[in-house]
């Protein structure tokens, strides 16, 4: 964590808060368990394959889309392993919870008299889940999906159709985000204060993002 470069943020410059959820303000342990665990298991018994041998026979089909709007496609990955991904996800839904100080830190931010904008490549059904268990949309003044424009986080694309859609100053916006690729599109895309999360997973070691300046918690930055 890059504590002094959270301590230096001045929000006398900053009037959007461009947000991530999974890994960010949700805890990425429910996802890492259903794609993990869950996923294969229910391919594995639908066709009485051993759950290595699931788990092995998923690898590479999975990595092939890593960074691509299909690797966070629900819809996709249902037609390609021939199961329901989001009622699986829906079934362990218990599950879904707030990383520390995440609800904390949209109350703050709120109180700041700042833009809070939700920006996932969640797709439109986990969302859902998500936000019934949580009520995350309430907390916003804008939610976008990665898949309402056609392109992953990772992409400039997304960028550049989300700004039609919200125009923020990217001079005047921050956002906070866990996976590498998307900070790096962000950044190539112009916004000025990028912030990477250290601790997406409370169950797993905390990242090092040694091009970002990292915080395990976005309520550090307030």
């Amino acid at each position: 964590m890059n504590a002094t470069a959270a301590q230096s943020l001045d929000w006398q410059h900053i009037d959007t808060v461009l947000l991530d959820l999974d890994g960010t303000l949700l805890d990425l342990s429910f996802d890492n368990h259903v794609w993990r665990e869950v996923v294969p298991a229910a391919y594995a018994a639908a066709r009485s394959l051993s759950a290595d041998e699931a788990r092995e026979s998923l690898k590479s089909r999975l990595q092939s889309c890593i960074g691509t709007l299909n690797w966070y496609c629900v819809e996709y990955w249902s037609r390609e392993l021939e199961l329901d991904v989001a009622a699986l996800h829906r079934s362990h839904a218990g599950r879904i919870g707030w990383l520390p100080g995440a609800r904390e830190a949209l109350v703050g931010l709120k109180a700041l008299g700042k833009r809070l904008v939700l920006l996932t490549n969640a797709h439109p059904e986990t969302l859902k889940i998500k936000d019934e268990w949580m009520g995350v949309k309430g907390y916003f003044d804008a939610v976008y999906s990665s898949h309402d424009f056609g392109w992953p986080k990772e992409d400039a694309r997304f960028w550049s159709a989300v700004r039609k859609a919200e125009p923020f100053d990217p001079e005047r916006s921050l956002f906070v985000d866990d996976n590498a690729a998307v900070l790096a599109a962000a950044r190539a895309a112009g916004i000025r204060f990028v912030y990477a999360m250290c601790r997406p997973d409370t169950l797993r070691p905390a990242r090092v993002h040694a091009d970002f300046p990292g915080v395990h918690s976005v309520v550090e930055l307030l």
